[in-house]
């Protein structure tokens, strides 16, 4: 099959330009041929691979009509994958969006990272908009699922379950990781993914803060670079706000910033040299988190707050443990108990594992290859 994938893409540091990548590389390897059409600020410079065929200036009505017009043309193209994200198309939610898909005469497959419980106007339009347009909705949990049905109208025939991938890290030991990057004999909480308001990790900083005088080797490792979003509108008024928190909560020696954007390879180190994966989003509609499953693809010992996902990937397998609210205290409390009871760490971890196998990359992508199959034959039996 030839497939065009739309969304942002590597090297734009964001999840949905590493979803994109990981999918791309991975139906590759299936023997699918996989092309790229990447939106993208067009006040930033990148230098995209040979793959991306299409350049849409996020901001440009007219690059989402031309680039239609385009794919429509060219006999090579079977069918389009689109990486729905708010945020990341312009116009009023999205909407611009909406001004490609309606032209686009190729069947699409629409991939939902956000599916909210209680949209505004202007998102249950779009998002309602393009399921009705797509010919088929792929949502990461059963959650979504029912939300792109209930609120979006998502026809229910059209809409499957397809978990967020996780790429094959390659396996390391834990404390000889931990001696190679000075974390030796160090009881490591873990927080990875840009860095943003929406992330909540002055909570895990405030939840660190009631458990360092029972656990004095603990250290809180905050992995990733600020949103490159955020950056250009604000500067790095948030991290600086964490790291004067955790200056006036006198944790300096218990916190650690890694401000970089990790390559797989080392981000796999970091997790499998993690104790505990901490997932502190303040939101209780936060539908996926990729960092989330990149910990369960992991085998790690899980705390989060109630969020949708954890609810489903963490809470129903037990997997690790998910508090009741978003309160510092809560999360403490439960961060304790792992870290008081090691017997407990190792269940959690292995529960984790199991599923963790069933997520990776290779495994994820020929469910999608499955499903792009199947719509191509519909389509040609319809002839």
């Amino acid at each position: 099959m030839n497939i065009l994938n739309v969304g942002t893409y590597s090297p734009q540091q964001c999840g949905i330009a590493s979803f994109s990548k990981d999918l791309r590389d991975n139906l590759m390897r299936l023997g699918e041929r996989i092309s790229i059409a990447t939106v993208f600020d067009p006040h930033c410079i990148y230098h995209y691979p040979n793959e991306v065929t299409f350049l849409i200036r996020q901001t440009h009505k007219k690059d989402y009509v031309s680039t239609a017009n385009a794919v429509n043309r060219i006999n090579g193209i079977d069918l389009v994958i689109v990486q729905h994200e708010y945020g990341i198309y312009g116009g009023a939610d999205g909407c611009y969006l909406l001004d490609f898909t309606s032209l686009l005469e190729k069947p699409f497959v629409l991939v939902t990272h956000t599916v909210l419980p209680t949209p505004t106007a202007g998102q249950r339009k779009v998002l309602s908009n393009l399921c009705r347009q797509a010919a088929a909705v792929v949502c990461m949990t059963k959650t979504s699922a029912v939300l792109a049905s209930q609120v979006y109208e998502a026809a229910s025939e059209k809409v499957y379950i397809i978990q967020h991938g996780v790429p094959t890290f390659q396996k390391r030991n834990r404390d000889l990781l931990k001696r190679e990057y000075g974390f030796e004999d160090k009881d490591l909480i873990t927080t990875f993914g840009l860095i943003g308001p929406g992330k909540g990790i002055e909570i895990g900083i405030r939840a660190l803060k009631e458990l360092v005088a029972r656990h004095e080797n603990l250290m809180y490792l905050i992995v990733g670079r600020t949103h490159p979003q955020l950056v250009k509108n604000e500067g790095e008024r948030y991290r600086e706000m964490l790291m004067d928190l955790v200056i006036d909560l006198g944790l300096q020696d218990n916190v650690t910033f890694i401000n970089r954007f990790l390559e797989p390879e080392e981000l796999g180190n970091y997790l499998y040299m993690t104790d505990i994966y901490l997932s502190p989003y303040p939101q209780a509609d936060q539908a996926i988190s990729g960092t989330l499953a990149y910990a369960l693809g992991c085998g790690r010992a899980i705390v989060s707050t109630p969020y949708p996902y954890a609810q489903e990937m963490v809470a129903q397998g037990q997997r690790g443990l998910v508090a009741a609210d978003a309160a510092p205290n809560s999360l403490a409390e439960l961060l304790n108990r792992i870290l008081s009871q090691p017997d407990l760490k190792l269940i959690l971890e292995k529960r984790a594992a199991k599923l963790g196998k069933k997520i990776k990359w290779p495994y994820i992508a020929q469910q999608y290859a499955a499903l792009a199959e199947s719509i191509l034959n519909s389509k040609m039996a319809a002839i």
